[in-house]
């Protein structure tokens, strides 16, 4: 019987006496991952009763029963390393990045709109906002700073906003870089998510968008999970209040979730948008299960989507007509005269 163990190859008998052995180098990096891909296949289980010490240090691996102990727990814990190392997947990485942004949008947002606020009262006239207001302040802080080639400059020589002491204008300015290394935060997310998505699911990007596709992925859990999910459960994902109202009570069911940001669906018509998420959806369905387990790119899925989409808008023209309501009351049973 062979023993594939940790620290080398045993050939042991019928009574599990080691008869020959071929112990390894005492590398721990090299036996920690033998140890991983024997736990992976399955391999590398003695016998019952059978003691990996003792045939260690019959085989002349080690010298000692403590030295046995101290390579062992070496190799265990950079084993571990290694797990830990390599358990950030590339869809894990994407999952990671669209919650950053969702972070990086919601702190940018809170900050622009308190940025508007209070540069408001020195510039109400501007009509800026956003990260349009935040790289004007950066760049000219008080209005008396406008160049005269800007737009603005008529404006503000005119405002009848307040004056911006010389401390104010410092804090503002700050605060409005602040701001604009926020928005540049966000461009280097997102054109991380879309080098990824392109790289880790090309199919899913290609039909969906590398940030819709990113996140599908991200409510989804992973690439795995999303290629699992039917296509009834893709064409929804996202629209959990609405799907828990239809069950609680007589709401109409949810025709689409996040979805519904794909071009096709949000650019049509209301009576063809049930239609065509559906088609979407069993499309992302395909796309996610043909990333997960080929990777190749397939451009013939997109062709046949819009070959799709266009069938349906060829069927559906015009909005279904309503079924006339009947303004007669139903009738009731006659009584009886006694």
């Amino acid at each position: 019987m062979k023993l594939e163990a940790w620290f080398g190859t045993l050939d042991l008998g019928e009574d599990g006496k080691v008869l020959a052995s071929d112990p390894f180098s005492k590398n721990v990096r090299e036996l920690a991952l033998r140890s991983l891909s024997l736990r992976e296949a399955g391999k590398g289980i003695p016998p019952a009763g059978f003691d990996l010490r003792s045939a260690a240090l019959a085989c002349g691996f080690v010298g000692s029963p403590e030295e046995y102990d101290s390579l062992l727990h070496e190799v265990t814990l950079d084993a571990a390393k290694l797990q830990i190392s390599g358990a950030l997947t590339p869809d894990q990485r994407i999952i990671l990045a669209v919650e950053a942004l969702d972070d990086v949008n919601e702190t940018v947002n809170v900050l622009s709109e308190r940025l508007s606020e209070w540069y408001g009262g020195y510039f109400p006239e501007s009509g800026l906002s956003g990260e349009t207001l935040a790289r004007f302040v950066a760049k000219y802080g008080s209005r008396k700073n406008v160049a005269p080639e800007d737009p603005l400059y008529a404006k503000a020589a005119d405002s009848m906003g307040a004056e911006l002491e010389a401390f104010d204008e410092e804090l503002l300015k700050g605060f409005a870089t602040s701001v604009c290394s926020l928005y540049d935060r966000r461009k280097q997310i997102e054109a991380y998510i879309e080098s990824s998505m392109e790289n880790t699911a090309p199919n899913l990007s290609l039909l969906a968008g590398p940030m819709l596709g990113a996140r599908l992925i991200s409510i989804a859990g992973s690439l795995e999970k999303l290629a699992a999910f039917p296509s009834s459960t893709i064409q929804v994902i996202g629209a959990n209040k609405a799907l828990f109202k239809h069950l609680r009570s007589r709401a109409p069911s949810p025709k689409h979730g996040i979805i519904f940001s794909h071009p096709l669906i949000n650019t049509s018509p209301w009576w063809q948008r049930g239609k065509i998420a559906r088609a979407v959806a069993a499309k992302l369905s395909l796309a996610a299960r043909t990333d997960l387990y080929s990777g190749e790119k397939v451009p013939s899925l997109a062709e046949k989507l819009d070959a799709k989409v266009q069938q349906i808008r060829l069927l559906n023209p015009e909005p279904p007509r309503k079924k006339p309501e009947s303004g007669l009351k139903p009738k009731g049973k006659k009584k009886r005269r006694q």
